[in-house]
């Protein structure tokens, strides 16, 4: 059974700033189609197989790295929910997940 994927608006946010920034450092907006199709793929398949990511430190929250970038996410029987997108180069001590409500 497949998985509904559903976006916080936390996450959706932090991907949107994500894909703005490489529009404007590129002055192209090719990468970030290519970006967001590559966190796209990934999701599906968490969505298939939730257990590829590994745990984190907060229940029932997983993390996957794709590319530069840690995608935390909770799963249950009907949906995957995608918490944040953290690009990985930046200090670790500022990542802020909130666990779906």
């Amino acid at each position: 059974m497949a998985r509904r994927i559903v976006w916080t608006g936390q996450a959706q946010q932090e991907r949107k700033e994500i894909l703005a920034f490489w529009i404007e450092h590129n002055k192209s907006k090719t990468y970030s189609k290519k970006l967001n199709r590559i966190f796209i793929s990934w999701i599906r398949l968490l969505a298939q197989r939730p257990t590829i990511g590994r745990k984190t430190d907060i229940p029932n929250v997983r993390v996957k790295t794709v590319r530069d970038y840690l995608v935390f996410y909770q799963v249950d029987e009907e949906a995957l929910y995608v918490l944040s997108i953290w690009d990985a180069r930046r200090d670790p001590s500022s990542i802020r997940v909130d666990e779906k409500v």
